[in-house]
């Protein structure tokens, strides 16, 4: 059962004791919904889809880290993990001077933990499209577009970030900022609304 339909009829407080009761009390209910497990194969793929989530997170966190360490030497340059290249190359072409060789190496050690990310990242999305190319359920929803979504009333919005195939086993997308997502270009990210949505 989802914790938002037992949470009312908890009495009091938060305790072990108390949510056990108010469990008992949610299930007995003729109208209460219950939550479909999933099947093995369905939490390995939102394992799959976390753990890409959980490497861009930490490739963005280097960046940040190197942009903002050669922002102190006075080397700067725009946000976004595609100009990191740019930025990288700034560095390296600058004098001695300006960057010491202690910094310099340190900007290596970063770099190499960028790209080793990128390769992870890489393998992970091959996984996540090799599970799509094999799968029914994501391969009828590709089928889904979200303007003929929008005209049956499936959904309220339209969804603005990419949402993984992740709906189709179960899962959610969160989007925090949805005015500041790009697209993404593979199959693996296309728009379909999340199960909350339909």
């Amino acid at each position: 059962m989802p914790a938002a339909y037992v949470k009312p009829y908890a009495k009091r407080g938060k305790s072990d004791a108390i949510d056990a009761e108010a469990i008992c009390e949610a299930v007995t209910r003729p109208t209460m919904r219950f939550v479909e497990i999933k099947s093995m194969d369905q939490q390995a793929v939102i394992m799959l889809h976390r753990t890409r989530d959980l490497l861009i997170r930490q490739r963005t966190m280097l960046a940040n880290a190197l942009r903002g360490h050669l922002a102190e030497f006075g080397i700067v340059a725009l946000k976004g993990v595609w100009r990191l290249s740019d930025l990288v190359a700034t560095a390296t072409s600058a004098p001695v001077c300006q960057l010491p060789d202690l910094a310099r190496e340190c900007v290596e050690l970063i770099v190499t933990q960028v790209e080793e990310l990128e390769r992870r990242i890489a393998m992970v999305d091959r996984s996540i499209l090799a599970w799509h190319r094999k799968s029914e359920v994501p391969r009828r929803l590709e089928t889904i577009t979200s303007s003929a979504l929008k005209r049956s009333g499936s959904c309220s919005r339209t969804p603005s970030g990419p949402a993984a195939v992740t709906v189709a086993i179960g899962g959610r997308t969160h989007d925090r900022n949805p005015t500041k997502r790009q697209p993404h270009q593979k199959v693996l990210a296309m728009r379909v609304p999340s199960t909350h949505q339909l």
